[in-house]
């Protein structure tokens, strides 16, 4: 296991995860953008189709549909969103028996919705299919600069929840995810074991609601109900694993942060005044957030934490705003992303010790209906 502040990903050289994370906070501009380079990794061997799954299989055609798949031919329509719409998360996928696809290791090439066979597996492979998730940060690094590298993370985790869901929702084994921050690369896993014959969670989405997941485009105005509201905060609370805070920044008539009500109860009030136009400004200058409905906010990673804190609560945040979002679009709610966070320390502001309580995540919230994706 790694404890250093070293990424390396993809071939990149190694990136100080510490002292990148302290610039992506501050207030310097990332400057002009520079090619993307290809939109997918362009693995080895020729591309395959996924076959037709027998009863009792995973049927990872599905699965990768739901999770990680481009439905158009740019590359933007895909179910989990992505700063810029950029899209920097790889898969490799360890496929063992009980599986659609013969046990071995493939790379997964999402715009064509085709698997590259890269080899065999140990022996002792449980069965099930493993998604190695890594990221090529040329994709995100071409926009946003040096503000990347907790967006690489963040997209991360919107990945595996991505695939969390689609298994939960195709009636697989339950999903197990990895995201500890230990390990450099790959940063996260999600384990799939095959259908177990135990019923899914009452919880668990369909794929009716997984295709019709988008982030929703600006504006989002009117505020949620107090049970969506409610409902999204306690869903992101449950899935972050008590990494990071939860809270929602509100407007009229009584403007102020709320966070989740013990025991599923109202969310309670703790601090008093508009928050939403301060939070427009450390969202890289994005004005239309000073109007949101609501902003749902993580908040945690103070600034001397190592590689692996930030991996950790970035991963996090990333997977459990992908579920808040869902709880959202459950309650009929527009809701959107928001990533990028500079000089974003919102215990300073609140009158707390500087340096320990920032933005990490948000999501912002209204209650017009989503009619597109335009992820940012």
């Amino acid at each position: 296991m790694e404890h250093t502040s070293a990424e390396r990903t993809s071939g990149n050289r190694p990136v100080d995860l510490v002292a990148a994370l302290a610039l992506a906070r501050s207030p310097e501009s990332p400057g002009p953008a520079a090619p993307a380079g290809p939109a997918a990794r362009a693995w080895p061997g020729p591309p395959l189709p996924i076959p037709d799954a027998a009863p009792g299989e995973i049927d990872l055609d599905a699965v990768l549909r739901l999770s990680l798949a481009a439905s158009d031919g740019s590359g933007r329509l895909r179910p989990a969103p992505s700063a810029g719409a950029l899209h920097p998360v790889d898969a490799e996928l360890a496929v063992g028996a009980g599986c659609s696809l013969p046990p071995g290791r493939y790379g997964y090439d999402p715009l064509r919705h085709r698997v590259h066979r890269l080899g065999r597996l140990p022996g002792g492979t449980p069965p099930g299919v493993t998604a190695e998730l890594s990221v090529t940060a040329r994709r995100t690094v071409s926009h946003y600069g040096h503000r990347a590298w907790p967006l690489l993370l963040l997209d991360t985790g919107h990945t595996a929840a991505a695939l969390f869901l689609a298994a939960r929702a195709l009636g697989t084994g339950e999903p197990e995810v990895r995201m500890d921050g230990l390990a450099e690369n790959p940063p996260a896993t999600v384990r799939i074991p095959p259908p177990g014959g135990t019923p899914p969670p009452r919880d668990a989405p369909t794929p009716a609601e997984l295709r019709a997941r988008r982030s929703a485009p600006p504006p989002l105005t009117g505020a949620p109900p107090p049970d969506a509201l409610r409902a999204v905060l306690a869903a992101a609370s449950r899935a972050g694993g008590g990494e990071l805070r939860w809270c929602a920044a509100v407007g009229s008539p009584d403007p102020g942060l709320v966070e989740p009500g013990a025991d599923g109860t109202a969310p309670r009030r703790y601090a008093a005044g508009e928050a939403r136009p301060t939070l427009a400004a450390w969202a890289a200058g994005q004005a239309w957030i000073a109007e949101a409905g609501a902003v749902l906010l993580a908040h945690g990673c103070p600034a001397d934490a190592d590689a692996p804190h930030i991996r950790r609560t970035h991963l996090r945040a990333g997977f459990a705003v992908h579920l808040a979002q869902l709880a959202a679009l459950r309650h009929g709610l527009a809701a959107r992303p928001v990533g990028s966070w500079q000089q974003a320390d919102l215990g300073a502001a609140l009158g707390g010790a500087p340096g320990r309580d920032w933005i990490v995540h948000a999501l912002a919230l209204g209650t017009r209906h989503a009619d597109e994706e335009n992820t940012t």
